[in-house]
């Protein structure tokens, strides 16, 4: 989740700016409110957490007038006005297939500070603002990103269009010419962010009527368009392949302008799928939520008063409370309008991307409501835990390897094909579930058994004297679902395959089972990790449930590991279904 720094020198700025005297030292109690915990606090800043479903609050800006509403009870309009800039921006017909959505905005006279430091300050913040919104909305940049550049520099009209990859022009933070292919391998963002660009033969890039390139989006804007401490108007595009993520980040950009006494404009974005729309769109959004809904969910009756100074606090206002006339005859579900009954028309900002149903109204209610202010109202309904079944079972298994002086682990179900199979001469239990984008070789796909996992935590503790004796208990992943398992694994001399043997009996019989059924049948020679002659198959009922033996010391040496060591695997889902359960 991302954490905001707020320097109170920017926030008593931008407060000044429009007309508040509301102290920044004050959000300390008003941010927990609305579920962003204040992680520090000093004289110069406040570092806040923001939650994901709050993008609104990146910003010093759009925080600031959160704040407003909130602890001041200020009355915000919750659309802000724009004019049409006359600029066009033409997507050619090829970006449909490379990021189809795009969309753009002007903002002109912002107050960027008045010192150089407050400048500085600034521009600092405004690509802060940017990192966190590829971060949340943009899903590093996948589904969004931003790109903001210095009106003055550029010439419109604008076109977006693709390029191979031996196109060149100079990027941002460099001197030279770079081709593409050469900034997708060479420079910093180019290598962060070039997987986003994997298996294009050309490449988005968007040029103003002199063909120069403004953007080559989602990697780095053109050197010649960087805002400076000069800078007081911008244009902004914002491209990517979810609408609503750009529309968002476009909308909370251009408030964050605003805030600063920018005026937004309209660009006419003519789309590679033949649409014309004027963006960015400002105006505020109805949501209509009925009283039943708000005193199901609060367990409140709020008449209409108090329901328009709880919303006003978070931003929206309360147009109308009337009767239901276009619902349905009968509510099925709880976010339903039923004919005849109250219901509240609320409008709140477009920019609250997080606003997506009825109930994101209500929890906006309770929050400028005041949860302290709501009443203490026990549940009318008890229920007592039950345990599932594999909760007893599960129980059982821990304590009857914790008896045997076995210690717990807890290792990662992430995994690879070298430790799970390879090194292991195991064979695939089912299909693997693998990994679309790993960011290690190490941890490729899901693990299918828990041995390979503790024989990795012994080699890692091979430093510590002997004996060493473990087990862990865990969920691996079948042909995408998850199982459960647990293994066992003792480094010590002395342990052998009647030490496992053992063990594996040890285990059947706490759990339940008749070990006159069970039967124990060799493994082939090079048939999982273990000694010839000295592995075993555990079956019951037919169907193998586990193996047991002695580790091949050749196994044991690709772990990095030249110790003696008996271990057993078992399937624990396997055994819960064929061993009747003892207590009942």
């Amino acid at each position: 989740m991302p954490t905001l720094n707020l320097q109170h020198s920017l926030l008593e700025y931008i407060q000044n700016l429009n007309g508040s005297e509301h102290s920044p030292e004050s959000w300390s109690e008003w941010l927990p409110a609305i579920g962003c915990p204040v992680e520090g606090s000093d004289e110069e800043v406040l570092e806040v957490e923001v939650f994901p479903d709050r993008p609104d609050l990146l910003s010093h800006e759009t925080m600031a007038r959160a704040g407003r509403a909130f602890l001041q009870g200020e009355i915000q309009d919750q659309s802000i006005q724009t004019s049409d800039s006359g600029m066009v921006l033409d997507v050619d017909s090829s970006l449909k297939s490379v990021r189809p959505v795009i969309m753009a905005a002007i903002v002109r006279c912002v107050n960027n500070g008045e010192t150089t430091e407050g400048r500085d300050e600034f521009i600092q913040s405004l690509m802060d603002h940017q990192e966190k919104l590829h971060l949340s909305l943009g899903r590093r940049r996948r589904f969004s990103s931003i790109g903001v550049h210095d009106l003055s520099t550029l010439s419109p009209p604008f076109r977006v269009i693709t390029v191979p990859g031996s196109h060149s022009f100079v990027p941002l933070a460099m001197d030279e010419k770079m081709t593409i292919d050469a900034i997708l391998t060479e420079h910093p963002k180019g290598v962060e962010y070039a997987h986003l660009m994997e298996e294009l033969e050309v490449y988005p890039v968007i040029i103003d009527s002199n063909d120069d390139i403004l953007s080559f989006p989602p990697i780095i804007n053109g050197d010649h368009t960087t805002v400076t401490d000069s800078t007081t108007d911008f244009f902004i595009d914002v491209t990517g392949w979810d609408e609503r993520a750009v529309e968002a980040c476009l909308l909370l950009v251009c408030l964050s302008l605003a805030e600063r006494g920018g005026t937004i404009e309209q660009v006419q974005v003519n789309g590679c799928d033949g649409q014309v729309r004027l963006t960015p769109n400002m105006e505020a959004k109805e949501h209509r939520v009925s009283d039943r809904l708000i005193n199901r969910v609060l367990g409140l009756t709020l008449d209409s008063e108090e329901i328009s100074s709880a919303i006003q606090r978070m931003g929206g206002t309360l147009m109308t409370s009337r009767a239901v006339t276009d619902g349905v005859n009968k509510a099925e579900r709880w976010a339903d309008l039923e004919v005849g009954e109250r219901e509240h028309v609320i409008a709140m900002p477009r920019w609250r991307f997080d606003i997506m149903h009825p109930v994101d109204i209500v929890e906006d209610i309770a929050i400028g409501y005041g949860y302290k202010n709501m009443p203490n109202i026990l549940s009318s309904v008890h229920l007592d835990a039950i345990p599932l079944p594999s909760a007893h079972l599960h129980r059982r298994v821990r304590e009857s390897l914790r008896s045997l002086n076995l210690q717990e682990t807890q290792s990662l179900t992430l995994s690879n094909d070298r430790v799970q199979f390879d090194n292991t001469r195991w064979y695939r239990l089912a299909e693997t579930t693998e990994l679309a984008n790993p960011i290690t070789i190490d941890h490729t796909m899901m693990r299918q058994r828990i041995l390979p996992s503790l024989l990795q935590l012994l080699a890692a503790n091979r430093h510590h004297e002997l004996p060493q004796r473990v087990y862990e208990l865990g969920t691996v992943v079948l042909d995408s679902h998850n199982a459960t398992r647990a293994a066992w694994a003792c480094a010590e001399v002395g342990g052998g395959f009647s030490a496992a043997k053992g063990f594996a009996q040890a285990l059947l019989r706490d759990i339940g089972a008749d070990l006159d059924n069970v039967v124990w049948e060799a493994t082939e020679s090079d048939e999982g990790p273990w000694l010839a002659g000295r592995g075993a198959k555990v079956l019951i009922s037919g169907e193998e449930v586990g193996q047991i033996g002695e580790l091949d010391p050749v196994i044991a040496s690709e772990f990095g590991l030249r110790v003696p060591i008996q271990a057993g695997d078992f399937d624990i889902d396997a055994l819960g279904s064929l061993i009747p359960d003892p207590v009942l």
